[in-house]
């Protein structure tokens, strides 16, 4: 295998991480910029979507049980950051530090539960006989290049979701709901919006998409109750480069903060790794403050 393949290998493994990321981060993208509330929960609901495509995976099996557990990931998740947002968030608007610190809180309390159910160390989900195994390149400067057919679905996935959000927000009527509330909370409330409703919506179809990167994660590494946390402090980072409430800027960012954690780990370690990224996010937002893709909102705007 020679250094073309290593490299291009690398490159892959950096896409599909961040797809993941693409995914954890894009309901904070949407819950922050429509909403501006910071959900220190959103990780807990990666994990939830983690452990009920587990749960799932042991009752139900056949090639369609791991489509039955994304499903079921999505709505668990999104169901749970449904009654999030109607018994803690709602109560806090305004207040980004007090909510800041009762989503901290939540995120505990289903840490601690997660432990309790599942016990501290990982539980795993078996892939499917059809996303067994990979595509591996026999001939060529590439030659040896090896993508498992996993990888691979992880990254349709995103890309698939990706395109049903982008469809949802620029062609449906919740859609343009969100799209007001986002430019002008206050004018939209004028036009007869109902912002609570969208707000709720929002924030349960973000929780939703993590639920479905937990249930995604799952198929590349175990499920643990901390697992969350592993990849909340990635994901703000890619809401920060790609610029709140933008679809593209926050895929654009993904993509970046993968590829770059995936080429600099080819050099030095993992945790350097982690050290340059941020020193690359910090000096990033001192020429774009407002991330990759600025969009107008109001509230940020007199924040």
């Amino acid at each position: 295998m020679g250094d073309l393949s290593v490299i291009a290998g690398q490159l892959f493994n950096g896409i599909s991480v961040a797809s993941i990321l693409l995914l954890a981060a894009l309901g904070l993208a949407l819950s922050f910029g429509v909403m501006n509330v910071i959900n220190m929960a959103h990780g807990e609901m990666l994990m939830v979507g983690g452990y009920l495509s587990y749960m799932v995976c042991q009752v139900v099996h056949g090639p369609a049980a791991f489509v039955c557990a994304l499903m079921v990931a999505f709505l668990g998740s999104a169901l749970l950051g449904g009654l999030l947002e109607l018994t803690v968030v709602r109560r806090l608007y305004g207040r980004p530090l007090d909510t800041l610190l009762a989503t901290w809180g939540v995120g505990l309390i289903l840490q601690q539960g997660a432990r309790s159910l599942f016990g501290a160390i990982g539980v795993e989900v078996t892939a499917p006989r059809w996303l067994s195994g990979s595509f591996t390149v026999e001939s060529g400067r590439l030659a040896g290049l090896s993508f498992p057919h996993v990888r691979l679905f992880i990254i349709a996935l995103t890309v698939l979701v990706l395109g049903l959000v982008a469809v949802f927000i620029a062609r449906t009527q919740w859609g343009l709901l969100l799209r007001a509330v986002h430019q002008n909370r206050e004018i939209a409330e004028a036009h007869g919006v109902n912002t609570r409703r969208v707000d709720l919506v929002v924030f349960a179809l973000g929780t939703g998409i993590a639920g479905l990167a937990g249930s995604a994660l799952a198929l590349i590494s175990p499920v643990t109750p901390t697992v969350g946390q592993s990849y909340i402090v990635y994901a703000f980072l890619v809401v920060i480069v790609g610029g709140l409430g933008s679809l593209t800027g926050t895929a654009l960012a993904a993509l970046l903060v993968g590829i770059f954690s995936s080429a600099v780990q080819l050099f030095t370690s993992v945790s350097f790794a982690d050290v340059l990224l941020l020193v690359m996010v910090v000096v990033f937002i001192q020429f774009r403050p407002k991330g990759i893709v600025v969009r107008r909102n109001r509230a940020l705007e007199e924040t």
